[in-house]
């Protein structure tokens, strides 16, 4: 799965990474993100592929009452985005999740009471994407619009089985030149891309 991501750059960074001009610039930091908290993170949609977007983590389709299924919709498995219910209406409003890194806990005994923090990346450290789908919801007490997304995941690869040991998934990991693939629907193809894995103590 993947619940914490890292953004190290400046937005100036990554608009000439993706090409795309920064909506709302002003009030993005570089940050490490703790999905829990659903924070407002920088996406591309397929929307507005021109611009870079602050979205919530945590996908809350249209049809929710209220927004407490997104500590439920954090991640999304790719395998199955066409069959729950709250991800198979909105599988083509595809995005880009825009990060540096992001983290997972090696399990160094059988029940998990000892771990390894480890922060998973590429090896220059570049910028990349992880694919994603959003949605966007209006409460319907306050009339508020919430726009959200979800990250996807598949099975683990070679390095991500031994790091994330326990449930043996990682997040859809894009290469640059499936990005717009991804985003116009082109594609379903996921190429692996080499990743890097360093230990944090």
């Amino acid at each position: 799965m993947c619940f914490f991501t890292q953004i190290t750059k400046t937005a100036q960074e990554l608009s000439q990474r993706f090409k795309a001009d920064f909506i709302d610039a002003d009030n993005f930091q570089p940050a490490f993100y703790n999905g829990f908290q659903f924070p407002k993170t920088p996406i591309i949609t397929n929307k507005k592929n021109s611009s870079i977007q602050l979205f919530h983590w945590g996908l809350i389709p249209h049809w929710a009452k209220d927004d407490s299924i997104k500590s439920l919709t954090l991640n999304a498995k790719i395998e199955t985005i066409h069959e729950k219910p709250a991800f198979r209406n909105v599988t083509h409003q595809r995005c880009l999740v825009l990060v540096d890194g992001f983290f997972e806990w090696k399990w160094l005994d059988e029940k998990g009471k000892q771990k390894q923090k480890y922060r998973i990346g590429l090896a220059d450290n570049h910028l990349f994407a992880l694919a994603g789908l959003y949605s966007t919801w209006q409460h319907p007490q306050t009339g508020l619009t919430i726009d959200t997304y979800t990250i996807l995941t598949t099975q683990a690869n070679a390095l991500m089985s031994e790091i994330h040991n326990t449930k043996k998934r990682m997040p859809v990991v894009l290469l640059p030149e499936m990005e717009q693939n991804w985003l116009l629907g082109k594609t379903d193809e996921i190429s692996e891309i080499q990743l890097c894995a360093e230990p944090i103590f």
